[in-house]
This record gives C-alpha cells, sequence and structure tokens, in this order.
C-alpha cells in the first residue's frame, strides 16, 4: 500500500488524482495529505471526497506530518519544479503532472536532483494511454510503414478549450512556459515515443494574434464585464462545469478567491497576456526524421491530423474532439504502400476521459507497471524531451534562429 500527498489542489488534482485514488484504488493507494495556499479549495476537496484528509499550507510540514512514499505535484507550472526538488530532499518519489519544467534551467536542476538523491519522479502523459494512439504506436513498432523519414502533425483547439488557457493563469509564459510547453509537451512526448527518436535541432515562429488586447469590448473579468451579454467568449464562473463528474467552478474557485485573489474568469481580451496562440514548427531528430508540426489555439474545432512518411509508406490518423468530424464508434489509421490498395486499421473509441487514457495511466500507476512492452510510463527523460522541444521553440521564436536541444540539457 503506497501513501500518496498532493500539492496543488486545483481541477487536474481533483480530477485526474485524488478522486481516482480515493474512489477506485482503495486497495493500493492512500492519500494521506493535502497541500494548498487556499485553505477553502482544500476544503471542497474534502467535501467531494466524502473524507477528512489532513489539510496543510505548508508543504514541508505535510511532508514530515505524513511521510507519504509518493508526492503527486499539480501546482501551477512554473512551481513544479520547487516542490519536486523539495520532495527529493525530504525522500520522496514525484508524480508530476505535465509539463515537468518550464524553462531548460529547472529541467537540468531536476535530472540533476533525481541523480543525486536516487528517487524517481514519472511525469503523467496520459495520452500514451490513449487506444488509438496505442494502435498507432503498434503499428510503427511492427514496421508497417519502415524507416520513418518525416511527420505533418498539427493541432487544434477550439474557442472552448483554447480560450480557457487565455483566461487562466497559463496566458502569462512566466506560469506556464507558454502553450509550446503547457500544451504542445502532450504533442511531443507523443511524437517522441511513436518514432523512438530524440528532438535535436528546433526551429520555430509563433505570434499572438486573435487574444490579447485585439477588440475594444472587454474587461477585465467575465463576471463583471459590461459586455457579458455579447461576448461569445463570456464564461459563467458561477455555474458548474465537469472534469470527470465533479468539478464545480464557482465551488472551487469562485467562493474562494478571497483566500489567495485567483481570479478564474479574466479577459481572454486582456493586455496581460502574453503567450502565443499561433505556432509553427520545424523539428529535426535523432534518427534524421523531420517534423512539421502547427498549434492553433482559436480553431473552429478541435483535435488534430498526423501523416507519417516512411521509406516503405505512409500513415495517416486523425482525432477530433468537436466539430463535424467527431467519430461515434470507431476511428481509423490509413496504411498506404506504394501501388498497393489502402489498408484501413479501425479502432473502438473509448469514451472515458481523455479517450480512455486516464484510467489506463491509473491502474499501470497506481497498480504497478508489471508488463510495459510499449513503455507506456514516461521517466524524467521522457519528460525532458518533451518540454526541452517547447523550450527550444520558444528560445528560437526570441532569438529568431534554430536551437539545439543539446545545448540547453548543457546549459
Amino acid at each position: 500500500m503506497k501513501s500518496y500527498a498532493i500539492v496543488g489542489c486545483g481541477g487536474r488534482a481533483l480530477g485526474m488524482f485524488a478522486i481516482p485514488i480515493v474512489k477506485n484504488f482503495p486497495h493500493c493507494a492512500r492519500l494521506v495529505g493535502l497541500c494548498d495556499i487556499n485553505q477553502g479549495r482544500l476544503d471542497y476537496f474534502n467535501r467531494v471526497l466524502e473524507s477528512k484528509i489532513p489539510t496543510f499550507q505548508d508543504f514541508d510540514l505535510m511532508i514530515r506530518t505524513t511521510k507519504p512514499d509518493i508526492v503527486i505535484v499539480t501546482t501551477k507550472d512554473a512551481l513544479h519544479h520547487q516542490f519536486v526538488l523539495r520532495a527529493f530532499e525530504l525522500g520522496c518519489d514525484v508524480i508530476c503532472e505535465k509539463p515537468m519544467a518550464i524553462n531548460d534551467q529547472q529541467c537540468r536542476e531536476i535530472l540533476a536532483a533525481e541523480k543525486k538523491t536516487g528517487r524517481k519522479i514519472t511525469v503523467t502523459f496520459n495520452y500514451r494511454f490513449v487506444p488509438y494512439v496505442t494502435r498507432i504506436r503498434e503499428l510503427l513498432s511492427q514496421n508497417a510503414i519502415g524507416k520513418i523519414l518525416s511527420l505533418d502533425f498539427a493541432y487544434q483547439l477550439d474557442r472552448n478549450h483554447g480560450a480557457d488557457y487565455f483566461r487562466r493563469w497559463h496566458r502569462r509564459k512566466e506560469n506556464s512556459g507558454g502553450l509550446l510547453v503547457h500544451k504542445s509537451t502532450h504533442h511531443f512526448d507523443v511524437i517522441n515515443w511513436l518514432i523512438g527518436q530524440d528532438p535535436q535541432t528546433v526551429f520555430a515562429i509563433g505570434s499572438r494574434q486573435f487574444y490579447g488586447p485585439t477588440r475594444k469590448e472587454r474587461g477585465q473579468r467575465c463576471l463583471t464585464c459590461d459586455h457579458k451579454k455579447t461576448c461569445e467568449f463570456y464564461f459563467d464562473i458561477n455555474g458548474p462545469t465537469t472534469v470527470g463528474s465533479v468539478l464545480d467552478t464557482s465551488e472551487l474557485y469562485a467562493k474562494v478567491e478571497q483566500f489567495d485573489g485567483y481570479i478564474r474568469d479574466q479577459c481572454v481580451f486582456s493586455d496581460e497576456i502574453d503567450i502565443e496562440d499561433t505556432m509553427n514548427l520545424a523539428i529535426r531528430y535523432s534518427g534524421g526524421t523531420q517534423m512539421s508540426y502547427s498549434l492553433n489555439a482559436h480553431c473552429i474545432y478541435e483535435g488534430w491530423r498526423l501523416a507519417i512518411n516512411g521509406v516503405d509508406g505512409r500513415l495517416e490518423a486523425q482525432e477530433w474532439h468537436s466539430g463535424p468530424y467527431v467519430a461515434k464508434d470507431n476511428q481509423e489509421i490509413s496504411l498506404l504502400r506504394w501501388q498497393k490498395p489502402m489498408e484501413t486499421v479501425t479502432v473502438k473509441v473509448d469514451h472515458g476521459d481523455h479517450g480512455g487514457g486516464d484510467a489506463r495511466l491509473h491502474k499501470m500507476l497506481f497498480e504497478g507497471p508489471g508488463a510495459d512492452p510499449l513503455a507506456h510510463m514516461a521517466s524524467s527523460r521522457a519528460g525532458a524531451m518533451s518540454i526541452l522541444t517547447g523550450i527550444a521553440a520558444n528560445h528560437s521564436i526570441e532569438s529568431k534562429q534554430p536551437v539545439e536541444i543539446s545545448n540547453l540539457l548543457r546549459g
């Protein structure tokens, strides 16, 4: 029986970790402590969990009092490395929500501390566990298209999900590293995992074209805005939304603002937004493979298209989370080979959280990895390789020059 403590008690911590531990894995996992600067949020966790888990605002005090085996870090991204390092120092292993860190210095410090202390960090890349993505991995491991030469990967965030990053703390690069670190780390990790190569060189361009101060009709926050009746981006913070089945933004944020001053419904057209919403990258990998990647955070529907070109053929895949192309029953992977009929591989849609990835990750995370032939579980190295792609992209956007990942690892 492993014991766990959580630091950073927002919606992600509740839906992704606290509820599964308490409700689904009591036979092998025990949640012994909750830490956050907002006592109202801590109290809400215990109400939802129907528990009396000890709560703390002092991280060191929580560790000394509850003595967890593993610390789950789900704070604001910019603080991940701080709590990872401290957990190592206090003798705990760590499960860290992605991204592991938001800049190369933080990344180097975590890798060095893990080696020095002998502790272990696991980064939770749930997208590896989605059955559709796993099937792509299986096909590539079976050499379905031969040696991989190039990829085209386009990801679209719609105006519900995409806009939400611009009203929360993510909207400042100092908090999140921007979407190329916070969001794209999922995508870069999946590609690293699919092709079995490390990123080497990154060149990027990025801009903010849609959000930020692009319209006159704006305010400080949705709750008090004069334009709430006409703005298509109005977000009702007192209206319940769901993560799993329990996240209530009123209880988790609006009613507890007095404890820490965090405003969850800030205007997506604010002057203070400094992250990009339109990004394009060219990436070269250690095996010679090249990828063109794009992320747009203001699209009409959400999902992705991926094309992988190999010596012996081409694999095409796509997954949609909103809009007219969402698959209800089955998803398809297309295999195209020279002068041969197209082969279609069908994968049954899993309607669980994150395409069924969460449940599969939880089982391996809490019950133990057991056999892992496709290497679903992500180590610190995988966490580093995924974020360093986005971090390199940030450096490239700023310098207008290509960036070598090896230089970021060396500092």
